[in-house]
């Protein structure tokens, strides 16, 4: 058999890795000749510096002696910063490079340069990976991206942030803020704290530290739902201010506002207060790796406890007393107890009207009312008419 060459390369979208930082890798399905298909990730920096490279080796295929000879394909030269979005939006460009790149004459598709760059490396079979940080992202590209390069799936553009305040991380997993920091949001988590980059950093950030740029951000929190959701509680919590719950680990407990910051306004009887939504767990939801890691992280900071916070919308957020909490969550278990009070007496009303027939008393037939004296003389018979003279 003579020396391998690659007969397709399709572009299947890319990977947004979190090891040993946020970065992305395009994936590519190369057909060789022999018939076998492997999958293979390249980040794009790496793409450019191979296609530089193939412009030194034929330069009159790339123009570089005169531009009207130029067959090699172009492509634009990574950004500054290479973000989610360029890496999406630059998916179509890459699948065209690679259709063209396949179909140039077969001294420049079949060199050694193009043949080696696209085979399977150790990391290809076996990527680098953190079981500390989450596992990559996939971004595949839909069936119709030839005609529309920029529909694919999963999220456009990263949320960017503004840091309220200063913020001294206490562990390596975390990244400080200063008070106006800008920084772009890649994973938001219920638990109060987000993953963030700014710059070439990137760290956990408690939300209560962000604001976002064009208006407050209630509209991202739910509104609160006083039936409840039914959780359990995973750690217990000493309350440290007075509007928080103090509880022990297995208590059963009901959620009734989660909040952005990660710290949930729930109900235990007929008491509400705040509790750190990390140390909880859904009823039923099994317990998993990821979890048992934050059950022994500490609870983020809460919005009302940050100081001196320099925020244009501190005043326009919407808040919500515990008082009013109360109030309406008592209303609602008052509802709720009114409501099986009138079923339990509809149920023993259907109960009486099931009765056996045997059992009921028989109607009586009406009396008609006696006819008046004139009546009678004027209708009955002689007979009838002598009984009342």
């Amino acid at each position: 058999m003579g020396d391998a060459f690659i007969r397709h390369i399709e572009l299947l979208g890319y990977e947004k890795r979190f090891f040993p930082s946020q970065h992305y890798v395009y994936m590519f399905l190369v057909k060789w000749n022999d018939l076998s298909e492997k999958v293979v990730y390249r980040r794009f920096t790496e793409i450019y510096e191979f296609h530089k490279a193939l412009k030194e080796m034929f330069p009159i295929e790339s123009g570089d002696i005169n531009i009207e000879n130029r067959i090699i394909p172009h492509l634009p030269a990574p950004k500054w910063f290479d973000g989610q979005r360029s890496t999406e939006n630059r998916q179509g460009t890459l699948a065209e490079y690679c259709y063209a790149l396949v179909n140039l004459p077969h001294k420049i598709s079949r060199c050694l340069h193009v043949v080696n760059f696209f085979k399977v490396r150790h990391d290809d079979m076996n990527p680098v990976t953190d079981s500390q940080i989450k596992k990559p992202e996939v971004f595949l590209l839909t069936k119709d991206s030839k005609k529309n390069p920029t529909d694919i799936t999963g999220p456009i553009v990263l949320q960017t942030y503004r840091a309220i305040a200063d913020y001294e991380k206490s562990s390596t997993s975390e990244m400080p803020l200063k008070a106006g920091d800008m920084v772009d949001v890649v994973e938001k988590s219920e638990n109060g704290w987000w993953f963030c980059q700014l710059k070439n950093k990137r760290g956990w950030v408690p939300a209560a530290y962000l604001e976002p740029m064009d208006g407050p951000d209630e509209s991202e929190e739910q509104e609160p739902n006083y039936a409840g959701e039914a959780y359990t509680v995973r750690k217990s919590y000493t309350a440290v201010e007075e509007d928080e719950l103090t509880l022990k680990e297995g208590d059963t407990i009901e959620v009734i506002h989660k909040l952005l910051d990660g710290w949930w306004v729930i109900r235990k009887d007929e008491t509400t207060g705040y509790y750190p939504s990390m140390y909880l767990q859904k009823a039923g939801e099994v317990n998993t790796s990821v979890k048992s890691e934050q059950r022994n992280r500490s609870a983020p900071p809460r919005r009302s406890t940050i100081r001196n916070v320099r925020s244009i919308h501190k005043q326009g957020r919407k808040q919500i007393s515990q008082e009013t909490y109360r109030r309406n969550s008592r209303k609602y278990i008052q509802k709720q107890r009114n409501m099986r009070g009138n079923s339990q007496n509809k149920g023993n009303v259907i109960i009486e009207k099931n009765e056996p027939e045997d059992n009921k008393p028989k109607a009586q037939p009406a009396v008609p009312p006696r006819p008046s004296k004139d009546l009678i003389l004027n209708r009955c018979t002689e007979s009838t008419r002598r009984k009342i003279l």
